[in-house]
């Protein structure tokens, strides 16, 4: 009988670090997955932005700006300043105490220019990671 409750005690333990190791890793798909769709890439900019764009056309591709200013002439810029930070964890096995984690970032920063007519006349893009 010991050796019953034993074995379903460890058959519960296992089933339940499956259960929440497969849970947290699937809430980690869905967020980055969430947020793939919302975020401004350079392959975004490059494939979407287009002299001659409307405001309104540049703000369905990438979104509200973060920062909207005017140039000496009165004509709008938009930049687009995004920052991400990218943490990796891995574990050793089921038994084993040892991981290791890493830690990136990136940067983008677009600015886009408007003329007098809010139609984009210019547009620059800088990425960095680290």
């Amino acid at each position: 009988m010991r050796i019953k409750s034993l074995l379903s005690l460890c058959l519960l333990t296992m089933v339940s670090l499956t259960f929440f190791g497969c849970s947290a890793s699937h809430h980690a798909a869905e967020t980055q997955k969430g947020l793939q769709g919302d975020r401004v890439t350079v392959g975004v900019v490059q494939r979407e932005i287009k002299k001659g764009m409307s405001s309104a056309e540049v703000l369905e591709e990438l979104g509200s700006p973060n920062v909207v200013s005017t140039d000496e002439q009165g004509r709008e810029v938009w930049v687009y300043d995004k920052i991400a930070t990218d943490k990796v964890y891995s574990k050793g096995g089921l038994f084993i105490s040892t991981g290791a984690a890493s830690t990136s970032q990136r940067t983008l920063t677009v600015v886009i220019k408007f003329d007098h007519n809010s139609k984009v006349r210019d547009y620059a893009y800088h990425s960095s990671r680290f």
